[in-house]
């Protein structure tokens, strides 16, 4: 509870409420952004948001290509060290479901600031761990700063005209989604380069670069609701059972999760078998092509924002169930043509989840924007259950059946999704 105390404490400092004093405002008395959605979001801003994503999240994955040479470096066995990620994420879901609520009763700007500096001091420590044990707790602490990414997030949909609110947010998710996929690319190259301490430290000066910036240039957010915690996680069920578009999309981007996790939690391994051998920099260069899909999320804002986003999300559960079904293909193919099959399905898929999930946020920053940073915990709760059991699943699917099992097992999840998206509206939210 001492992370709600201090941001409490600096809530307390007060908000500037004036037009005039907004323009005024100053690194240190920043100007003051109003829950209606009617400030405009300079490009410096946007990018400071879709970094600050990026970074944050990225902190959660830097380890999945690197496991391998941390447990030779400090004599950690497979399994042992098999629990940094698991850890991370476990860290990363309690944060959504314990402190991403706080951005609806506090200002979200230092709570920002508060969660830079902890992943920052968090990564730093994960650098120096002596052994196996300060690393799992440091992976598990890891995990609860870097929901700073899903404050980010309702803050960019906060600020942004709601005429432009699909665009604003799909630019930042870009952020979020090349933090996602470039950070395996990158820790692997770093690591089997210059160790994987060095990772951690050059992660941890990133995020602490970004706080930097936010401070001077990320306004205070007015609070939007009294409620006390208690009655902040509270209200997630009331939510839950109010909203039927709230359940269907995070039904929807659950399923879409299973598959999107079953795929990526597997390729290192599959690929580090026969008749590949690949190492981690090879494994974690396929992010480039996940990488190459998240280019569409912006496209995907657009759309909504045009067509509506309802059309999005089914647009890009169908593509993300095509893309899964082609890989069924590539046992029957050439080592060579498989990598090639792969690569190209993984633009697709990345693709097609992006699109649905900014379609799904622009539907749920829409139905209550009082209650925006509590109708995000909802569904990136949501996504995240798909995503631990996405992860479960597709391991055990390959350790029994292959690949072949894997690929079923999400192109099985992603059109259960496109069900949700195509069957009328009650029906499905029920």
């Amino acid at each position: 509870m001492s992370f709600i105390r201090a941001v409490h404490g600096a809530a307390g400092n007060g908000t500037v409420a004036s037009t005039a004093s907004a323009t005024m405002a100053t690194p240190s008395q920043p100007a003051t952004a109003s829950p209606g959605g009617s400030e405009s979001l300079s490009g410096g801003l946007r990018l400071l948001l879709a970094a600050g994503a990026g970074l944050s999240v990225a902190s959660i994955y830097y380890s999945q290509p690197m496991l391998g040479v941390i447990g030779a470096n400090i004599g950690a066995s497979d399994t042992a060290v098999g629990f940094v990620p698991m850890l991370t994420q476990l860290g990363y879901a309690l944060g959504i479901l314990l402190l991403t609520p706080l951005g609806d009763r506090f200002d979200r700007r230092r709570i920002i600031l508060t969660k830079a500096a902890l992943l920052s001091v968090a990564l730093l420590l994960g650098g120096i761990a002596p052994g196996i044990r300060v690393l799992l707790a440091v992976s598990f602490a890891v995990g609860l700063a870097a929901t700073l990414a899903q404050d980010i997030v309702p803050a960019a949909a906060t600020l942004a005209p709601e005429k432009h609110r699909g665009k604003v947010v799909g630019t930042v998710m870009t952020g979020l989604l090349f933090g996602i996929l470039l950070s395996r690319v990158i820790s692997g190259v770093v690591a089997e380069h210059f160790g994987w301490r060095a990772m951690y430290m050059i992660a941890a000066a990133s995020v602490a670069l970004i706080g930097v910036v936010a401070w001077r240039g990320l306004p205070r957010f007015r609070p939007t609701s009294t409620l006390t915690y208690r009655a902040l996680l509270g209200s997630l069920s009331n939510l839950w059972r109010e909203h039927g578009a709230l359940r269907r999309a995070a039904l929807a981007q659950g399923l879409l999760s299973v598959g999107f996790s079953a795929f990526w939690s597997t390729l290192a391994v599959m690929l580090h078998g026969a008749p590949f051998h690949l190492g981690s920099a090879a494994a974690g260069a396929f992010g480039l092509a996940g990488a190459a899909g998240a280019l569409g999320a912006p496209v995907a804002g657009r759309i909504a924002d045009r067509f509506g986003p309802e059309r999005v999300t089914r647009l890009g559960a169908g593509l993300t169930a095509l893309s899964f079904a082609t890989m069924l293909a590539s046992p029957w193919l050439e080592p060579s043509s498989r990598l090639w099959l792969i690569a190209a399905s993984a633009i697709g898929f990345d693709l097609g989840v992006q699109m649905t999930l900014v379609a799904h946020q622009t539907i749920v920053f829409g139905i209550e924007p009082a209650a925006r940073s509590r109708l995000n915990t909802v569904l990136f709760v949501g996504m995240f259950i798909g995503m631990s059991i996405g992860a479960a699943s597709g391991s055990l699917m390959l350790a029994r059946w292959g690949w072949v099992a894997v690929t079923l097992l999400a192109t099985a999840s992603a059109l259960a999704a496109l069900t949700v998206r195509l069957l009328p509206g009650a029906r499905a939210a029920r």
